[in-house]
């Protein structure tokens, strides 16, 4: 659950909204403050008092200790937090509601995101700057007196440390779900590219395309291949059409010990794929590549899109309290145990890149994190639709935040680990 710093925080925030309602009701109706700039006043005394108000309740009862002292709390710390305040309202009323509202997200929705996010970037600035105290000093920076902050690490989720594994777990088949949609521009290129990397590194493979019932010509392309490579099989989608649809009858249907969702578009880089493979023979049950951390690249990515993608992982990054800064990419790779303990999968579309993650981290798997090559399609058309699919993110980031909240632990690898095991003694 929520540690309590952000449990105090979140209180306090909500006092002086309470606050700042009633002094907006008592100045406009008791004091008669009733034309358009007598309440625009009003709204500023108000906004103003019960800002000074929240800035003192966190002060004493989250924030706790440091310097005292007037020329410390007035000219330092109460400016900051104006500061702070301000640039965490100016994210929610000029970025996160217009985005949202793009996205067709419903209004309620909307004023529930931007009000969470905007406390967020409150807190956070207000751990880092506001609050810290100046009397303690690590490796040149200063060290915020909440420690680490609760949002940005939570150790009930975060396992990136190395486990030892017995060597009848080693990854020894790594398969390829590649899910294609009229993609016959592009699926050749994208299946050879990827065999040619992974016969040089000699590591054991299969390349298993899901053919997402495609109207041109790819399902020929892919018997081609196929009768040239046997490493390269496919399938039909026996769901209805849609990314996620195709995806999960890729998970279905892939026999190596582990699985990589990789993008029939070439956007992901092979090289990348075999760092995966090694990385996860150390011991983790997930790789998770991001593409905005040192060493990370983005070539030609549509700015629009990637503002809507820096917001959308910066909201999941916050709400889970996470670390990792890239979980709408799908390209992951995950041991073939991780699939069992995340199933069944629900999403039918896109959302199904932010639902396998978030499931892995929130039921207990180790995971790490290294940094990818994302390239643009070069051919054919994106099958992404970001006003189609805001809501539908948004229902599978809550289901899952839900579910790490609310269920005790049910789904948890600490509690389902002997069922897995047992399930795959049984299947030999």
């Amino acid at each position: 659950m929520f540690k309590p710093k952000i449990l105090k925080f979140l209180l306090g925030g909500g006092l002086a909204a309470v606050l700042n309602l009633a002094l907006i009701y008592l100045i406009i109706e008791k004091l008669g403050f009733n034309t358009a700039f007598l309440r625009n006043i009003a709204n500023v005394i108000s906004i103003e008092i019960s800002l000074i108000f929240s800035f003192f309740i966190y002060r004493t009862w989250v924030w706790t200790g440091g310097v005292w002292n007037l020329k410390e709390v007035f000219l330092r710390q109460l400016p900051l937090y104006h500061v702070s305040a301000g640039a965490a309202v100016i994210v929610r009323v000029f970025l996160i509601f217009p985005i949202l509202d793009w996205l067709k997200v419903n209004y309620g929705i909307n004023t529930i995101i931007g009000a969470l996010v905007s406390a967020s970037i409150n807190y956070l600035i207000s751990d880092r700057f506001v609050f810290k105290n100046p009397t303690k000093k690590i490796s040149g920076t200063y060290y915020p007196e909440s420690l680490a902050p609760a949002l940005l690490v939570n150790s009930s989720i975060r396992k990136e440390e190395p486990i030892t594994i017995d060597s009848s777990k080693a990854v020894k088949t790594l398969s390829i779900v590649i899910p294609a949609y009229n993609e016959e521009d592009c699926i050749v290129q994208t299946v050879h590219t990827i065999s040619n990397v992974l016969e040089q590194e000699k590591i054991d493979y299969e390349i298993l395309v899901v053919n997402d019932n495609s109207k041109d010509k790819t399902e020929q392309l892919l018997q081609q291949i196929n009768s040239e490579n046997s490493k390269l099989r496919y399938v039909n989608n026996y769901y209805p059409n849609g990314f996620g649809f195709a995806v999960r009858c890729g998970l279905e249907n892939f026999t190596g010990d582990a699985v990589a969702v990789v993008m029939a578009d070439s956007s992901d880089a092979p090289e990348d794929m075999v760092s995966y493979y090694h990385k996860l023979q150390e011991g983790y049950d997930c790789v998770f590549g991001s593409r905005f951390i040192k060493g990370g690249r983005v070539i030609d990515y549509p700015s629009h899109k990637l503002i809507v993608n820096r917001l959308a992982n910066f909201f999941i990054k916050v709400l889970f309290g996470l670390k990792f800064n890239d979980t709408t990419n799908a390209f992951k790779i995950y041991r073939k145990d991780v699939i069992e303990g995340i199933s069944p999968l629900v999403s039918h579309h896109f959302n199904l890149t932010v639902e396998m993650p978030l499931k892995a981290i929130v039921r207990g798997y180790s995971y790490t994190t290294i940094p990818i090559t994302w390239r643009n399609r070069t051919t054919g058309v994106s099958k992404l639709k970001l006003k189609e699919m805001g809501s539908r993110y948004l229902f599978i980031v809550l289901y899952i935040w839900l579910e790490k909240h609310l269920s005790r632990g049910d789904y948890h690898l600490s509690k389902n680990r002997p069922l897995l095991d047992q399930r795959f003694k049984s299947n030999g």
